[in-house]
């Protein structure tokens, strides 16, 4: 299945797409989008963190951005949340040297995974576009990236073992992947603004998730980034909202 997304944003880089749209003090707005095969069916609100250096520059921090960085311009990125039957969400960790998010868990990316439409249950179950920028505070250094992410939540119809068979990842991309339940992706989004925190208490978790013959400690994914210095291994700022989301759809799923 090929998904096609559509953005146009007549902003510089250094520019707050959000906060182009709303006043300074609103964090989203909503937005008109359509994709092929019924993937959307209602306006997505797109959002961004209060955090974000786009959205609250430093002095010269905007000026000082080398000129190259400065014409880049926004990307524009699709990120899928792909739900097992029974509950698990996939995430991969890009590899060392990754030219966006390196050591990153985020949703899968350089997973190759062959697909059919009637391998899914709703297609999407939700679309979300969040701004997002990399590193995600001043105090880690000027801005290097800066996306439009539309995370899409695909439920499929297969357990997380019959789609764990027909994974092939590109391992130019990817390090690892896990396929993680409600209780640990509950903890990771609970640590969404927790900024400069290392790590959070894995409480009642499970100690570790295992990764083919690999055990990772639960609390690497509790990880936040820190306020300076080297990043850390940890799930993307993204990805925590996005399971904040995920987390939302699934209680309303259990109410019905």
């Amino acid at each position: 299945m090929v998904t096609r997304v559509l953005f146009l944003f007549f902003v510089c880089f250094s520019q707050s797409i959000v906060g182009h749209f709303c006043t300074g003090d609103e964090d989203s707005w909503m937005v008109n989008c359509a994709l092929d095969q019924r993937l959307i069916k209602k306006r997505p609100s797109s959002t961004e963190t209060a955090f974000l250096p786009i959205k609250t520059p430093d002095g010269g921090a905007a000026s000082s951005l080398p000129a190259e960085t400065q014409e880049r311009g926004v990307d524009v990125g699709v990120a899928i949340l792909l739900q097992s039957a029974n509950q698990k969400v996939l995430h991969d960790k890009a590899v060392q040297d990754s030219e966006h998010l390196p050591q990153h868990w985020v949703p899968p990316g350089g997973v190759g995974l062959l697909t059919q439409p009637r391998g899914f249950l709703t297609g999407a179950a939700f679309s979300h576009p969040l701004q997002s920028v990399y590193p995600p505070m001043l105090s880690r250094g000027l801005p290097k990236r800066h996306h439009v992410v539309v995370y899409l939540l695909l439920l499929s119809r297969e357990s997380h073992q019959q789609l764990q068979v027909r994974l092939k990842p590109n391992e130019a991309e990817v390090s690892a992947y896990a396929w993680l339940d409600e209780p640990v992706l509950a903890s990771i989004a609970a640590t969404q603004n927790e900024i400069g925190a290392t790590s959070a208490m894995a409480g009642d978790l499970p100690p570790a998730v295992r990764y083919v013959d690999v055990a990772i400690p639960t609390t690497m994914f509790l990880s936040s980034a820190p306020l300076q210095g080297e990043d850390v291994e940890r799930v993307s700022t993204g990805t925590k909202f996005a399971l904040r989301l995920w987390l939302d759809t699934l209680a309303e799923e259990k109410e019905r």
